[in-house]
């Protein structure tokens, strides 16, 4: 075998682990998908350095849904359960979208009816967007309200947020319901003793003549 015969062989053996390099470096550099992000968001999240939402700080773009919180409105972790404010959006293509509570994510419960909440959870979401939407389209016309607004930009699930109401209602009623428990019986203890101090009184009087 000649030199230039030997020269070729070794850049033939040599070209796919350069390959294998060049896609291993393209992985690493490639950025995180936009997961959870609406696409009238995803050029706030375009730029690699990313504030967070409420001026707490910002982030890299590569912690974007990396699984830890950075922010404490959950701006970047808007494709995850790790922040406890974080919003997954919905693209539900085919009927309405939807925005979620980050603890719905990954909660093996499929709540869009895209299915995308639950793309790490290892269950099956079978797509319904279009099933329910041609549903509501036949019930009388009327599309079925499913998305309600939060401060002009954010959308969240009108059942969702009348359950939260409900159950802030009831809670202050327990309170209420604790406080005034709480009010008989100290006003008992407090009779009780009372009259007890009373007698006590009268015996001692009683003694004494």
């Amino acid at each position: 075998m000649t030199p230039r015969q030997q020269s070729r062989r070794l850049v033939s053996s040599a070209a796919p682990a350069t390959l294998l390099l060049l896609l291993l470096a393209g992985a690493a550099d490639a950025e995180p998908p936009l997961v959870g992000v609406s696409p009238q968001d995803e050029a706030y999240f375009a730029p690699q350095v990313i504030a967070c939402r409420d001026g707490s700080g910002s982030f890299p773009r590569s912690r974007l849904n990396d699984g830890y919180c950075d922010c404490t409105d959950g701006t970047d972790e808007p494709g995850t359960s790790a922040c406890p404010e974080g919003k997954f959006y919905c693209i539900n293509t085919g009927d309405l979208p939807r925005i979620l509570f980050s603890s719905f994510v990954n909660d093996n419960i499929c709540d869009c009816c895209d299915g995308s909440d639950e793309y790490e959870s290892g269950i099956h979401c079978p797509n319904t967007c279009k099933k329910r939407h041609d549903t509501a389209e036949t019930d009388n016309g009327v599309s079925e309200l499913s998305v309600a607004h939060l401060g002009g930009t954010d959308i969240i699930s009108s059942k969702h947020t009348l359950d939260i109401e409900d159950l802030i209602q009831k809670l202050r009623g327990l309170r209420m319901a604790a406080v005034i428990e709480l009010g008989v019986v100290v006003c008992i203890f407090v009779f009780y003793f009372a009259r007890r101090s009373t007698r006590a009184r009268r015996r001692q009087y009683i003694l004494k003549r």
